[in-house]
């Protein structure tokens, strides 16, 4: 656990995680980080407190401690959100503080009995609703639901121009040595950046329609502190997670970089063939290209890479009528996350019968995902130098249709 002073009365509890699966499914390469902030007046409050990784939350304690505040002393919890890498360390708190008040949504205040038990003393705030801790320390709240979860909020504080967001602008990546924008090489930045829209894609992505109305919400306050439950505390220039946050609501409407993924399967190699002959072609273009392989690639990887992409180029084979299942199963996960409106080429080999081409239209449709298709091109067996003919052509016209889908 690390502490962070980052105003007069704020600090930062700060732990990393470099070895776990995010909600149970989303790989980490770079860790993550688990944030916790002390508010302190003539009253303390503690806003989305963290847990050790091992469910123990002495860590916690241990390092309130260090900035001379005692846990059994602090007045309220804020919640943000509900999830447990953010309030599950309230059933061991309660045991050792009988008198804090958990400031939560009309949501949140239903779900507490359910996760913690029933005697956790509940404040609900709605729209507005302010806390005065004394000594110039006032917290206010804003709901802004289903980002991710329908009891979010927002809380601000207004002397120190603070918004804690929990996940709300957050990224994967630990935080090691540097914890703030201000102290961060322009590779930790870029680093940062791309664990935003790992993060964004993996965790939000869903809720896209929600995130923009939190940062309309977010644009009504003088901010001069963005302080996310994960990732990097952004006082140097909070507006540009505000704008990296606005380009990753659009990548969910079909926007992307200027670069295409190609997500592919190939049982014997014959797809597999074609896939290296449009990457050749993509190279020749000055295209960036993104290579996913499934089920070789990790879900985490393969929506992140769709997510950010302005084109897509689908290369699957017909499998038992249908199409290739490590490509089907990671288009559905698509299909979930929203990810709508995509340029899109596909193509692929079969045998004795086609099949994989209607699956696909079953599973665009069934998520309402309104991908645009070239048209596709598929082969039996091998690619002939027709077949390839066609496919090269496809791709120049889905290079075209990506033009007006890149945003930087």
């Amino acid at each position: 656990m690390n502490i962070k002073e980052m105003s007069q009365g704020i600090h930062m509890l700060s732990m990393s995680i470099d070895d776990m699966l995010f909600e149970g499914m989303w790989e980490l390469p770079h860790g993550v980080s688990l944030n916790s902030f002390i508010v302190k007046g003539e009253k303390t409050a503690i806003i989305d407190g963290i847990i050790g990784w091992d469910g123990v939350p002495e860590t916690l304690y241990k390092s309130l401690g260090e900035i001379d505040i005692n846990p059994e002393e602090i007045d309220y919890v804020i919640v943000n959100h509900m999830e447990p890498d953010h309030s599950g360390w309230l059933e061991n708190f309660k045991k050792i503080n009988k008198n804090f008040t958990v400031l939560v949504t009309q949501k949140g205040g239903q779900m507490i009995e359910p996760f913690y038990g029933d005697s956790v003393n509940i404040q609900v705030v709605k729209e507005g609703d302010s806390l005065d801790l004394g000594d110039g320390k006032v917290l206010t709240f804003h709901p802004t639901p289903n980002v991710h979860w329908p009891e979010t909020m927002l809380t601000y504080e207004a002397s120190s121009k603070t918004l804690f967001t929990c996940d709300m602008y957050g990224a994967f990546g630990s935080l090691k040595n540097h914890y703030f924008d201000d102290e961060m090489t322009e590779e930790e930045m870029n680093l940062y950046e791309e664990e935003a829209k790992r993060y964004f894609s993996n965790v939000l992505a869903t809720f896209s329609m929600m995130v923009e109305k939190a940062i309309k919400k977010s644009k009504e306050f003088d901010i001069a502190v963005i302080a996310p439950g994960h990732g990097p505390i952004y006082r140097d220039n909070p507006q540009k997670i505000i704008k990296d946050y606005e380009k990753y609501c659009q990548f969910s409407k079909g926007y992307g970089e200027n670069e295409i993924t190609i997500l592919w399967g190939s049982m014997y190699g014959m797809t597999q063939k074609a896939v290296d002959y449009a990457k050749d072609i993509l190279k020749n273009q000055g295209i960036k290209v993104n290579d996913i392989q499934m089920p070789q690639a990790s879900q985490s990887e393969m929506v992140t890479s769709v997510f950010k992409s302005a084109g897509i180029i689908l290369a699957t084979p017909t499998y038992e009528y249908k199409m290739y299942p490590p490509v089907a199963h990671a288009l559905d996960e698509l299909g979930r996350k929203r990810i709508a409106n995509k340029e899109v080429f596909r193509f692929g080999s079969y045998g004795w019968s086609g099949g994989a081409e209607k699956e696909l239209a079953q599973i665009i449709e069934n998520h309402k995902m309104k991908w645009n298709f070239v048209e596709s091109v598929e082969f039996n067996g091998k690619a002939e130098e027709s077949d390839l003919s066609k496919i090269e052509s496809a791709i120049h016209q889905l290079i075209e249709n990506m033009k007006n889908k890149v945003i930087n």
